[in-house]
């Protein structure tokens, strides 16, 4: 068997567009060659790792489990070899590419502000875009070479991602001008059982980690919470209770007065927090990235 470092980058493409296609010849097509130089390029990568990645039948190609694990990885590692790509174009060239950092709606700008600062104030000719994406688009993003970073709220690292915890902040309560909460300058989390919970994503599974990690601190306040879905996608959390008056929802704004005296946000006597996490592709170097990081240890 050859050593791992024999891995073929274009056969390994080929491996994706087969594993993702219907059949052989639908793949053979995508690639515009025959179905048998398909079926070669796949055997001699069989042969290579020391592995069957295909069950075989009359009809279908099925990944095996190793199959399953390379393509777990394959896609990750292509999108590291094209960003590589980038970035020796991009070092001959006379512009310089931005760092594109994208975050998500439960992050404000400012927020995304505190974690690249040190690296802003260091060298503020260092060129970073940083702009809004939703949590189901993450993944892709990174991949496609859209963003080089991305921020979330969340503490779990897909399998094909690689990540780190880039801080925490403090939760607190936002209510409606209207709400019965907005009379006060603190609650407690005990205090929010009658009270539906507003989540500000377009489907429950969109941001599900989030929602896991809210439910966990109503649950060890004692208390299942009512969730309700804001189906408004890229305004700020605080702007979901305009929609649902009757609801609170939880942010991270400091207290007071927003949006006109509209909304009010109100400390939690817990003062629970929630972490940001930053994610990148694997496989891949940045200096931007490193000093980021570097920034965020202690």
């Amino acid at each position: 068997m050859k050593s791992r470092d024999d891995l073929d980058l274009r056969r390994l493409r080929m491996f994706v567009t087969v594993a993702e296609a219907p059949s052989l010849r639908v793949a053979a097509e995508k690639m515009f060659m025959t179905q048998q130089a398909a079926s070669s390029a796949i055997k001699e990568l069989e042969r290579t790792l020391g592995v069957e990645l295909f069950s075989r039948t009359r009809r279908s190609l099925m990944l095996t489990q190793a199959g399953e694990t390379l393509y777990r990885g394959a896609a990750a590692l292509l999108a590291g070899g094209n960003q590589l790509t980038a970035m020796v174009q991009a070092a001959g060239a006379a512009s310089i590419r931005p760092y594109v950092i994208g975050h998500t709606p439960n992050l404000a700008p400012s927020e995304v502000f505190t974690v690249i600062e040190p690296v802003v104030i260091a060298d503020p000719s260092v060129p970073i875009t940083v702009r809004l994406i939703f949590a189901d688009q993450i993944r892709a993003e990174l991949l496609d070479g859209h963003i080089d970073l991305a921020l979330r709220r969340g503490i779990q690292t897909p399998l094909d991602l690689a990540g780190t915890i880039a801080g925490n902040h403090e939760l607190r309560l936002a209510v409606g001008s209207d709400h019965p909460l907005a009379q006060y300058d603190r609650v407690g989390l005990g205090g929010l059982t009658e009270y539906e919970i507003v989540v500000s994503v377009a489907e429950p599974e969109e941001d599900s980690e989030y929602i896991r990690m809210l439910i966990s601190i109503c649950q060890a306040a004692g208390f299942e919470p009512r969730l309700t879905v804001s189906r408004l996608r890229g305004t700020p959390p605080h702007t979901a209770v305009i929609a649902h008056p009757q609801a609170c929802t939880f942010v991270t704004n400091e207290p007071g007065w927003l949006y006109g005296n509209r909304i009010r946000v109100i400390d939690i006597a817990e003062s629970p927090t929630m972490p940001v996490q930053a994610m990148w592709l694997p496989h891949t170097t940045s200096d931007i990235r490193n000093r980021i990081v570097a920034s965020l240890r202690p």
